[in-house]
């Protein structure tokens, strides 16, 4: 069975994870857990209370498919709990996803892990604030959620895309999800 950890930072953007949460979980039969620094509770954008099933030292990636992290304004407020970068460098070393949208997509700039495959995310000069970034030559500018290589980046404006390319990475995108998502973006054609 596919597993997703979703990694919930103070003051995280709900709306850029919770369409990949909700269709992954209760459509596709995707085991959707959430983990934050210190395994306590956090609260969303939106006023969203979360309490994680995880803290990030207790996340093993050989127990999950993906680590997805959407934005917010934990990065804006610098309160991003210590060793989300270490996890990021955890689940590709072990060849699994890494997905990160908004300012989380920068945050995998700041891990090192956008250096090599195609990506995008809010601008590429938010990625080039991290010293360990040096992948300005294959960022791609566009609206759309980019998957390169196991790893999945997208603009805050694009939490469609985000979802429909990490199911597609994960061998999840059938029938059952283009049905249950495909009317999400009938506002954009």
């Amino acid at each position: 069975m596919t597993a997703i950890v979703v990694a919930l930072t103070p003051e995280f953007a709900d709306w850029e994870c919770a369409l990949l949460m909700a269709v992954a979980r209760s459509y596709l039969g995707v085991t959707v857990k959430t983990a934050t620094g210190d395994g306590r509770p956090v609260t969303s954008m939106g006023g969203l209370n979360v309490t994680p099933d995880l803290s990030f030292a207790q996340v093993r990636p050989e127990d999950f498919d993906a680590l997805v992290v959407p934005g917010g304004l934990a990065w804006e407020k610098n309160v991003v709990p210590e060793g989300l970068h270490n996890l990021v460098q955890a689940f590709r070393s072990e060849k699994k996803m890494a997905a990160g949208i908004c300012a989380a997509a920068s945050m995998l700039a700041g891990a090192g892990v956008l250096n090599d495959v195609k990506h995008t995310g809010n601008r590429v000069a938010s990625h080039q604030k991290y010293p360990d970034y040096n992948g300005e030559e294959l960022y791609v500018d566009g609206p759309k959620a980019v998957f390169s290589d196991g790893v999945v980046t997208a603009a805050g404006t694009a939490p469609f895309t985000f979802t429909v390319e990490i199911l597609k990475g994960l061998g999840l995108w059938d029938a059952t999800a283009r049905e249950e998502l495909s009317p999400f973006s009938a506002e954009h054609r």
